[in-house]
């Protein structure tokens, strides 16, 4: 067992069609996943103070998930707004983060002292956290950043990669030599491990030695919400247990063996979270 934590977003997806909302984020569900596969998680992030809120801290609870260390505010939680169309979901407006946007993480030291004892962070590029990298860095865990689709910020990305022990980007419209070609500059950047997600067409893991591919568990989907951050899930449970274990060698056939073990596990939980709705469940009435 680990610990993990995630840092930074967390909202409740509203669906009109269903009229739910499904609690979600990037930051938030990796430490639900990381939860439901029996790692000690835990979630630091901003809260509001509305039913969308009360939802999000309800199920961490349910979950028991650490919230120990949020922040909360009295104003309006994130949310985004959600249609499903054939099993793929299309964001169609959002409030930015709610309550997060407004008041971004600022860790402490106490914070810090928490954070340390973690083996596994991970953030987000809806997180507003950029500030907090270069304390992050300093810690003992591995700390993971899910650009989603932002790395095409050239200029941004280049100045986050150098805190970075992995990093994650959703890359569906890229070949596969535009994902390596891409990979390849962030690992000169400062980068360690670089993962490209393409949905049915699989993942792309860089490690600055050689690239490493998967074939994804086809399924037919009912909700793609979350397929990306379950994936990264199952990397960095996999990444984390073996650094614990100092299996980390490069070279070893022991760390190539990680490495698909981790990209398995990756594509194993990614089709789980595609037969549920929301990220991982757990709707009740959307509210306005």
């Amino acid at each position: 067992m680990i610990r993990t934590i995630g840092i930074g977003d967390n909202v409740c997806d509203k669906y009109r069609h269903l009229s739910q909302m499904f609690p979600g984020g990037q930051a938030l569900n990796f430490a639900v996943y990381s939860s439901m596969e029996k790692q000690q998680s835990a979630y630091l992030g901003v809260f509001g103070n509305d039913a969308v809120a009360a939802h999000v801290k309800h199920v961490l609870d349910l979950l028991r998930v650490d919230r120990s260390h949020c922040r909360e505010y009295p104003e309006e939680n994130g949310f985004a707004m959600v249609d499903l169309k054939n099993g793929d979901r299309v964001f169609v407006t959002s409030n930015k983060g709610g309550a997060l946007r407004n008041h971004p993480l600022v860790l402490s030291q106490e914070d810090l002292q928490y954070l340390n004892e973690f083996d596994v962070m991970h953030t987000s590029n809806n997180s507003y956290i950029l500030e907090e990298l270069p304390k992050l860095q300093k810690l003992n865990g591995i700390l993971s950043y899910d650009f989603s689709g932002s790395w095409k910020d050239e200029e941004q990305t280049q100045k986050i990669c150098p805190y970075l022990n992995a990093a994650f980007l959703s890359c569906s419209s890229l070949s596969k030599e535009e994902v390596q070609d891409l990979e390849i500059k962030m690992y000169g950047w400062g980068c360690g491990l670089i993962t490209a997600t393409r949905g049915e067409k699989g993942a792309i893991l860089y490690d600055g030695n050689r690239f490493y591919e998967n074939v994804p568990h086809l399924v037919k989907a009912v909700d793609t919400l979350g397929a990306g951050d379950s994936f990264a899930t199952g990397v960095l449970l996999v990444y984390g247990e073996s650094r614990k274990e100092g299996l980390l060698q490069k070279n070893s056939e022991a760390y190539r063996e990680m490495i698909k073990r981790a990209m398995e596990k990756g594509a194993e939980l990614s089709a789980k979270t595609c037969m549920t709705y929301g990220a991982f469940g757990y709707g009740t009435q959307m509210v306005p």
